[in-house]
C-alpha cells in the first residue's frame, strides 16, 4: 500500500532490465527498433508517443553507430533496455574502444551527425546520455528519458 508523496511499496510490472545481442550489421539497425518498441508494448509501458517516437529514432541512431563505426573490431553489440517507473534508459555497446562526441552541426554535411541527433533528440525529452568505457575496453552510448513529456 502507499501513500501520496512514498515510494511504491513493490516495483510497477513493467519495470525491468532487457537485454539482446545482434550482429553489427545493417539488417539489425530496424531489427533493434522494432525489438525495443515490441518489449514495450509487451510491458506495457505508459510511455508518451512523442517519447517512443525519440527513443525509437534513438535506438536507430547508436546501433546505426555502432554497425558503421565499430563493426571492423567489435563483429556484435548489445541493446540494454531498462525501464523504470518513470523513465526508460537506453543503451547500445560494442567493443570498439573509440569514444565519440556529438559533431557540431554542420548542415553541409549529409551524414556523421548521429549523436547529435540523440543529444538533440534527448534534451528535447528532458532526458540525459552519455558515453562510457567498459571493463573490456569497448564502450555503451547511452540515453535515459522521462517517459511523460516534461511541462
Amino acid at each position: 500500500m502507499e501513500s501520496r508523496g512514498s515510494v511504491p511499496a513493490r516495483p510497477v510490472a513493467y519495470e525491468g532490465v532487457w537485454r539482446f545481442t545482434a550482429p553489427a550489421v545493417d539488417a539489425s539497425v530496424p531489427q533493434a527498433r522494432h525489438a525495443v518498441r515490441d518489449l514495450l508494448k509487451r510491458q506495457g509501458v505508459p510511455v508518451e508517443d512523442e517519447i517512443l517516437q525519440g527513443l525509437l529514432l534513438i535506438v536507430s541512431e547508436l546501433v546505426t553507430n555502432a554497425v558503421r563505426h565499430a563493426a571492423l573490431l567489435s563483429p556484435e553489440l548489445a541493446v540494454e533496455v531498462a525501464i523504470g517507473a518513470e523513465w526508460i534508459r537506453v543503451s547500445v555497446e560494442d567493443n570498439h574502444p573509440y569514444r565519440p562526441t556529438a559533431l557540431v552541426t554542420d548542415y553541409g554535411q549529409t551524414g556523421g551527425r548521429g549523436l547529435l541527433l540523440v543529444r538533440e533528440t534527448t534534451a528535447e525529452a528532458g532526458g540525459t546520455c552519455d558515453v562510457e568505457h567498459t571493463a573490456g575496453g569497448g564502450k555503451i552510448i547511452w540515453a535515459a528519458l522521462p517517459l511523460k513529456t516534461q511541462l
